[in-house]
């Protein structure tokens, strides 16, 4: 008797509009592929295929029809939860195309729970996570998009962006639950050395890290380059960026 199929593993980003270039995806399948052992499916969910490598599944967003002109606050993410996504079957491991993949990546395929993601960093005493880094069952939660489909201006007035909705939503049904707290640091808050050392000390890669996540103030080429988006808050270069971050 045939041994029985594995199952599926998919990893899933999203790329729209002109913030982020095909160099983001490209890299970010590159440092998946260093550190994911076996067969995965790699999918970019995106309005602009061009220059994206094939080994990418493009596949378009599916369709939310939000109001023109509200502020981006990640809402395109939930299409990742429709009930048939292009008939993708299996388990979705969802990475932000801006993280930058350090260790290895198959417990997060592995670790227990129907639906993990990475707990707040400010706020802890939240049960908001932080959706840079995903996981869930395709097809096992078509009531969260759903439901924002037909309660949009209702969600938008109690919630701030898609992860404090999807954070909610879950944990109202009992299914939400967070990675170890070492595996998907953030670089602004864990990465970069405290006031002055700063000044002389570079960003390290805190022991235990996975998948540094990238928010708020600096991008990957930014933290190599040694910039940061606001005054007064210097960083040395960060060049531990450099030997991850590319094809």
């Amino acid at each position: 008797m045939a041994a029985p199929a594995a199952p599926q593993r998919h990893v899933i980003c999203m790329k729209w509009g002109t913030k982020y270039g095909p160099e983001y995806v490209n890299r970010l399948y590159a440092m998946v592929r260093r550190h994911l052992a076996g067969d995965f499916n790699f999918v970019c969910l995106t309005d602009d295929t061009m220059d994206i490598r094939n080994e990418v599944q493009c596949l378009p967003i599916p369709p939310l029809k939000l109001p023109s002109g509200i502020p981006e606050r990640g809402w395109n993410k939930l299409a990742t939860f429709a009930a048939d996504l292009y008939g993708l079957k299996g388990t979705a491991l969802f990475l932000d195309v801006d993280v930058v993949v350090v260790g290895p990546l198959d417990d997060f395929f592995t670790q227990p729970g129907e639906f993990l993601i990475i707990h707040d960093y400010k706020r802890p005493w939240r049960i908001t996570g932080n959706s840079s880094v995903y996981r869930f069952e395709l097809g096992a939660h078509p009531d969260v998009l759903e439901y924002f489909r037909g309660h949009f201006e209702e969600i938008r007035r109690r919630f701030r962006n898609e992860q404090a909705y999807l954070s909610d939503m879950l944990h109202g049904q009992g299914k939400l639950a967070y990675w170890p707290k070492d595996w998907c640091p953030s670089f602004k808050y864990h990465c970069i050395p405290r006031w002055p050392t700063n000044y002389w000390k570079p960003p390290f890669v805190p022991q235990g890290a996975r998948v540094v996540i990238f928010h708020g103030e600096c991008n990957p080429p930014d933290a190599l380059a040694g910039r940061r988006n606001r005054r007064f808050r210097h960083i040395e270069p960060a060049s531990w960026v450099a030997e991850h971050w590319h094809e």
